[in-house]
């Protein structure tokens, strides 16, 4: 296994969202490797043997604010905050000087008021079927447990807001802080209770989301070294694998294990996607689409409109 991932690395951003699209109901185009072959693959596929890589365009169709489209993502419309710049907000060293902007957008970004969408439930279907090994998502909505998966079988490499901890200055999370308690102050308190919340902990708390100089989570690395090996079929959807180190487990797979990428764009490339091989492939448009098509070919479709 080469992946050399150290665990001083840290997150670049919290989540890599391609720009929404209208609803497809097919995909829209293709090079490669594609979904008839594999959907023979994942029917063929070892038990717990395919590994998804997703992306915040899986939570597209489920209302998630996008934080980086230009004029409509969460970046471009936090001029209510005062922030030196948009990412600050995500900022650790920010955060410890002014939590106030963090702590009053929290509010709209804590899960709970939305649905997963059919891609999520597509994975909880992977998984039904004895197929799924692991999702490794880079997002922070919980929209993957939200749909059945076991928690066990999720790895959120930028962290979520399942957990709460102290924050400390090495950027390694410190003490675990009652969820329920910042789940309190997020969705109907005030400064007030934020700040009773930081006195009753002796300093900054936080939801367990990876910020801007804190280090992703141990488990990341640990099941990435674990799971990659064990990979016969990578599904890697709704990213546009720019940000590391989540975008490097696309080279991790062992040579000649299929890839596919159902994206917006294309890429991938710099990081070993090669799909003129054979091996790889990429389909353009809506993964909600591609999943579908991909149940139809393995005639799950029923089991996947009655989870959706």
């Amino acid at each position: 296994m080469k992946l050399c991932l150290p665990l001083a690395a840290t997150c670049r951003s919290l989540i890599c969202v391609p720009r929404a699209q209208p609803f497809a109901t097919a995909a829209s185009s293709g090079v490669g490797l594609g979904l008839p072959r594999v959907a023979e693959l994942i029917g063929s596929a070892t038990p717990g043997s395919v590994v998804v890589m997703a992306g915040a365009g899986v939570s597209v169709s489920s209302g998630i604010p996008d934080f980086r489209s230009p004029g409509t993502g969460l970046y471009d419309n936090l001029q209510e905050y005062g922030l030196p710049y948009p990412e600050a907000i995500f900022d650790l060293d920010f955060y410890r000087r002014n939590p106030k902007p963090f702590q009053r957008l929290c509010k709209e970004l804590w899960p709970g008021n939305f649905a997963p969408s059919p891609t999520h439930y597509f994975f909880k279907l992977l998984h039904d079927k004895g197929k799924l090994r692991r999702v490794f998502t880079q997002n922070i909505d919980s929209l993957e447990t939200a749909s059945g998966l076991p928690a066990d079988l999720v790895v959120a490499a930028h962290g979520n807001f399942d957990g709460a901890h102290r924050v400390t200055d090495t950027g390694h999370p410190g003490a675990a802080v009652p969820l329920e308690e910042v789940r309190q102050a997020a969705l109907h308190g005030g400064d007030a209770e934020w700040d009773a919340l930081f006195e009753a902990h002796g300093g900054p708390v936080k939801p367990s989301i990876v910020f801007f100089g804190e280090q992703l989570p141990r488990r990341f690395f640990e099941l990435a070294r674990a799971d990659f090996p064990k990979c016969e079929l990578l599904l890697v959807l709704g990213t546009s694998l720019g940000v590391h180190p989540f975008a490097g487990l696309v080279g991790e797979t062992r040579v000649g294990v299929p890839r596919l990428l159902i994206n917006r764009d294309r890429v991938g490339e710099h990081l070993g996607l090669d799909f003129a091989s054979g091996t790889d492939g990429w389909v353009g448009g809506d993964s909600d689409a591609a999943v579908r098509e991909l149940a139809s070919l393995l005639g799950w479709t029923a089991e996947l409109e009655q989870l959706v």
